[in-house]
C-alpha cells in the first residue's frame, strides 16, 4: 500500500503531480473523510481494512482474484516510524466514479489510492519469462527478443506501478504468447542504434525515493524540501526534471567546503536517529541540541574569519571545469575573451554568481556563470547621430546601450531586452525603438495629457497621468493608435473604479481651502462619492448629491475626517446621536 513517499512518487510518475500538489490533493481528501492520514512512513493496514477490502475484491472480481490469506506489509525502509497506517481509502467499496468528485487532482489520486490498496490484497500475477529466438529461412538473420508473457493477469487487472526513466527495459516488456516454430510475419524492419546514456536527473519522485533511501527527511518533510529547492532558485523544473540553477551549485559548493560534515547524508540520516530517541524517551534533547551547537557556532566562528575573496577563490578553483571549458583554439580559457589581459574570475552579487575580467574597472566584462567564454557578448548594431548603439550582455541579461560610459556620461542611455525578444535576432531598428522609449502617442481628448507607451519591470504598458494599463505584448508599445489607448486606458480605470492614483476628473470642483490653500473636489470612489483635498478622502453622506456639495460642508467633513485619525467618518449621524442623548434625560431629571 502507499505511504507518504510512495504516493508522491507515483503521482509524480503517473500524472506529472509535485510533491507540494500531491499532498494539497491528499489533505483536502482526508479532510473530506475519503482517505486515512496522508503524512505517513508505514505501510501496515488495519485488520477491518483488510477484510474489507478481500470483500470488495470478491465482490467486484470473483474469488479467482482473491489469495487465499490476507497479505501482510510492514516497512524494512530506515528510519521509519510506523506510526500511522498506509495511505488507503475508508471505505474499499467505493471507487473514485462512486465519489463522484469535482476536483481533478482529486478524483486522479483518490483512484490511484483506491487501486493500490485493492491491488495489495489481490492475488499474484502469472508471468513467464520469455526469450524468442526469431531466425530467417536463410539462416542469414537471428533476431532475440527477452520479455514476459501474461498467464494470469491478477492484481495487474486493477494496477500496473509506473515506471522512472532507465527501468522497464530488457526481460520486463511484455510479449504475446507465441508456440515453438510458429511462422512469424514481417510487418516493418525499424533499425535503430543505441547509445549508453548517462543517469537521468532526478525527478520530484526520484528525488523522494532517493532521500527516503538515504534516510533524508520524513514523510512530512519531503513535499517542504522538494518545495524549498525551488523557491530559492537552487534548482529549476524543466520538463519534469530538476536541473541545478548556478545559486544552487555555489551554494552547494560553499557547503560542501566550508560546513563538509553538516551537508553528509550520513550526518542528516544520523541525526534522524538521534531525533528519534529523543522522541522515544531514550535521549535528552537539550545534550542533542547543545552538542550540536558547540560544533556549529564553532564552525561559524571559523569560516566568519575568512575574507570574502579566500571563500570566492576557493569556490572559483572547485567550479574552474564548469566554469571555463577548453577553447577550440587552445588558449587559456581564463583570459579575458573582451581585453586580452584579465583574468576571468568568479564574482557575486545579490542576484547570484557571475563571472567577470579582473582587470575591473578598466574592463568591464561579465557574462553569467553557464555562459560561453569565447562570447564577449558585445555586438555593434550600427551608428546613430553619431553614438555607437550596441547590444551588450550583462548579468540581467542583454541590453541595448547608445555609446559608451565616459566621465561626463558615466551611465549611457540602455534598454534592455523584452520578454520574448532573442538577441540573435536584434538589428539597428529594433534597438532604436527600444533606446526611444517611452513613445508618445498623443494627447489625451478629455484633459490635454500626454499618453505614453513604455515597457517596465512589469512589461508593457500605456500611461496617462498616474493610470498605467497594461498591454500584451511588447510590439504593441511600437503600434498602439490613441483609440486602442484610450480604450485600454479608459478599461483600467473602470476596474480600479476611480480608486486614487486614476486619471479621473472630479466630478465637481468645491473651491479653494481657505486656510491651507490648494482644491478641494469631489471624485467619483469605488465606495461612492468622496471630498478630496491633498492626502485626505471624506465620504459623503448618502442623502448628500455631489453636485449640490457647498464649501462649507466640504470642510466640515474633511474636519471631521482628520479628528478620526484616517479613519473613514459615519457621517453625521453619530454627533447628532450625541445631543440627543442629554435631551431625553432632562425630564426625566
Amino acid at each position: 500500500p502507499f505511504m507518504t513517499s510512495t504516493l508522491q512518487q507515483e503521482a509524480s510518475r503517473k500524472f506529472g503531480m509535485g510533491a507540494r500538489q500531491t499532498m494539497s490533493a491528499a489533505q483536502r481528501l482526508y479532510e473530506a473523510g475519503h482517505i486515512t492520514y496522508m503524512r505517513t512512513d508505514g505501510i501496515d493496514m488495519a485488520p477491518e481494512a483488510v477484510m474489507a477490502t478481500r470483500d470488495a475484491i470478491k465482490d467486484r472480481y470473483g474469488e479467482t482474484y482473491l489469495p487465499n490469506s490476507p497479505r501482510m506489509y510492514k516497512n524494512k525502509a530506515r528510519n521509519a516510524q510506523e506510526a500511522h497506517e498506509c495511505i488507503r481509502p475508508t471505505d474499499a467499496t467505493r471507487d473514485a466514479a462512486s465519489l463522484k468528485l469535482t476536483d481533478a487532482d482529486q478524483r486522479k489520486l483518490y483512484d490511484l489510492i483506491w487501486k493500490r490498496t485493492v491491488a495489495c490484497q489481490m492475488a499474484a500475477a502469472k508471468i513467464e519469462r520469455t526469450t524468442v529466438e526469431i531466425g530467417s529461412a536463410d539462416a542469414q538473420v537471428g533476431l532475440r527478443a527477452n520479455g514476459q508473457v501474461i498467464l494470469f493477469d491478477g492484481f495487474l487487472k486493477v494496477y500496473e506501478e509506473g515506471r522512472d526513466d532507465g527501468q522497464g527495459d530488457g526481460d520486463d516488456k511484455r510479449l504475446p504468447q507465441l508456440m515453438q516454430g510458429e511462422a512469424m510475419q514481417t510487418n516493418a524492419v525499424t533499425p535503430e542504434q543505441h547509445f549508453t546514456q548517462p543517469p537521468p536527473r532526478y525527478t520530484e519522485a526520484t528525488l523522494v525515493k532517493r532521500m527516503e533511501e538515504l534516510g533524508i527527511g520524513r514523510p512530512s518533510t519531503y513535499a517542504s524540501i522538494v518545495t524549498t529547492i525551488q523557491e530559492r532558485d537552487y534548482v529549476r523544473k524543466e520538463q519534469n526534471r530538476l536541473i541545478p540553477e548556478d545559486k544552487g551549485r555555489i551554494v552547494t559548493i560553499f557547503l560542501l567546503n566550508f560546513f563538509k560534515q553538516y551537508v553528509e547524508y550520513e550526518f542528516t540520516a544520523g541525526l534522524e536517529d538521534q531525533l528519534d530517541n529523543v522522541s522515544a524517551g531514550n535521549a535528552n534533547y537539550k545534550d542533542l541540541l547543545g552538542k550540536f551547537w558547540r560544533d556549529f557556532s564553532a564552525a561559524i566562528a571559523e569560516t566568519s574569519e575568512l575574507r570574502i575573496t579566500e571563500v570566492l577563490d576557493v569556490l572559483d578553483n572547485t567550479l574552474a571545469p564548469q566554469l571555463y571549458p577548453p577553447r577550440a583554439d587552445g588558449s587559456d580559457p581564463r583570459s579575458c575573451p573582451k581585453c586580452g589581459v584579465g583574468v576571468l574570475h568568479l564574482k557575486t552579487s545579490r542576484t547570484g554568481g557571475f563571472v567577470g575580467c579582473g582587470n575591473y574597472p578598466d574592463c568591464r566584462f561579465t557574462r553569467p556563470m553557464n555562459g560561453d567564454a569565447n562570447d564577449t557578448g558585445d555586438r555593434v548594431l550600427g551608428e546613430d547621430a553619431g553614438d555607437e548603439i550596441s547590444l551588450k550582455k550583462g548579468r540581467f541579461g542583454p541590453y541595448i546601450q547608445r555609446g559608451e560610459a565616459t566621465e561626463e556620461q558615466p551611465k549611457p542611455p540602455r534598454a534592455s531586452l523584452p520578454k520574448g525578444w532573442a538577441a540573435s535576432e536584434m538589428d539597428l531598428e529594433k534597438a532604436l525603438l527600444l533606446l526611444n522609449l517611452p513613445r508618445e502617442i498623443g494627447p489625451h481628448p478629455e484633459d490635454g495629457e500626454m499618453i505614453e507607451a513604455g515597457i517596465g519591470r512589469y512589461g508593457p504598458f500605456v500611461k496617462h497621468g498616474r493610470l498605467y494599463a497594461n498591454l500584451k505584448e511588447a510590439e504593441d508599445v511600437f503600434t498602439i493608435g490613441m483609440n486602442r489607448a484610450v480604450e485600454e486606458l479608459a478599461k483600467k480605470a473602470a476596474s480600479r473604479g476611480g480608486a486614487r492614483g486614476s486619471a479621473a476628473k472630479p466630478l465637481k470642483e468645491v473651491g479653494e481651502h481657505p486656510s491651507e490653500g490648494g482644491p478641494i473636489q469631489v471624485m467619483a470612489g469605488r465606495y461612492g462619492p468622496y471630498v478630496k483635498f491633498a492626502k485626505i478622502n471624506a465620504t459623503l453622506p448618502k442623502d448628500m448629491e455631489p453636485e449640490s456639495i457647498t464649501l462649507e460642508q466640504a470642510l466640515e467633513l474633511i474636519e471631521a475626517k482628520v479628528k478620526k485619525g484616517g479613519k473613514k467618518p459615519a457621517t453625521k449621524k453619530k454627533p447628532a446621536a450625541k445631543k440627543k442623548t442629554p435631551a431625553k434625560k432632562k425630564p426625566a431629571a
